[in-house]
């Protein structure tokens, strides 16, 4: 790498609905790091590989995405976040860019992340939040939802909560806590840990909204984690509740 690469980590938010998530893919340039990669080649001039902190699914959305990205400029990181933001679509935006060490990797480095899923739980429509919520009009017990929290926090290996197919990757994570908080027709399920799987929180609320509505008793989640089948967790729910909240790094 040239003594003249630079390191840029920075913060994004994006609107998921029209893209095929995170991951670069041939066969379209609707993807996050597709758009991101295409506009530093235009700035920079080369081929410029960004890495993000995960690979968040189609329509999922973000409001605190880390990526980071190396090149050989001259401009200023103010100078940086106002480029990528005139020529972005107006559902991605460049909240801050700054210089970090060379070696800052925004996957590598992350200790923590949270993600938040919204539920709408009512059948009357919610016309300006109908891209970021998933409606489930059935009654809910939240204190049932509650009570099955404390078997999914801690270390636990998370198998039967993944879509991921077997392979040599391990599938213990660390759940800190589950927030789970009703304001009107709405219930946010907040989710904090070091790190989740392909599918983990969508697969973990589809559970947890089974035992909101008696099909589950919250004492199940032991059993499932137990197992490490996929068929005995609940639904995948649909990714556009799902936001990437934050992400947190051991030195930031």
């Amino acid at each position: 790498m040239s003594e003249d690469m630079r390191n840029f980590r920075i913060l994004l938010q994006y609107e998921g609905t029209r893209y095929r998530g995170w991951q670069r893919q041939e066969s379209t340039g609707d993807t996050i790091q597709g758009r991101l990669e295409a506009l530093l080649f235009k700035m920079t001039g080369t081929i410029t590989q960004v890495h993000g902190s995960g690979r968040t699914d189609a329509g999922v959305h973000a409001l605190g995405q880390t990526a980071n990205f190396h090149a050989e400029t001259a401009m200023s990181c103010k100078e940086i976040r106002d480029y990528m933001n005139r020529y972005l679509p107006d559902d991605i935006g460049v909240i801050s860019v700054e210089e970090v060490p060379a070696r800052f990797h925004s996957r590598l480095n992350a200790v923590g992340k949270m993600y938040r899923y919204r539920v709408l739980n009512t059948e009357i429509p919610h016309i300006f939040d109908r891209r970021y919520v998933y409606v489930f009009p059935e009654p809910l017990a939240l204190e049932a939802m509650r009570g099955a929290i404390p078997y999914l926090t801690g270390t636990h290996d998370f198998k039967a909560f993944t879509s991921a197919k077997k392979g040599k990757k391990s599938t213990v994570r660390t759940i800190e806590r589950i927030d789970l908080e009703r304001t009107g027709d709405e219930i946010q399920f907040t989710y904090t840990g070091d790190g989740f799987l392909y599918h983990m929180v969508r697969i973990l609320t589809g559970t947890l909204l089974e035992v909101g509505t008696g099909k589950r008793e919250p004492e199940d989640m032991k059993t499932i984690l137990e197992s490490g089948l996929r068929e005995k967790a609940g639904p995948l729910v649909p990714a556009k509740g799902l936001t990437l909240v934050k992400v947190w790094y051991s030195l930031s």
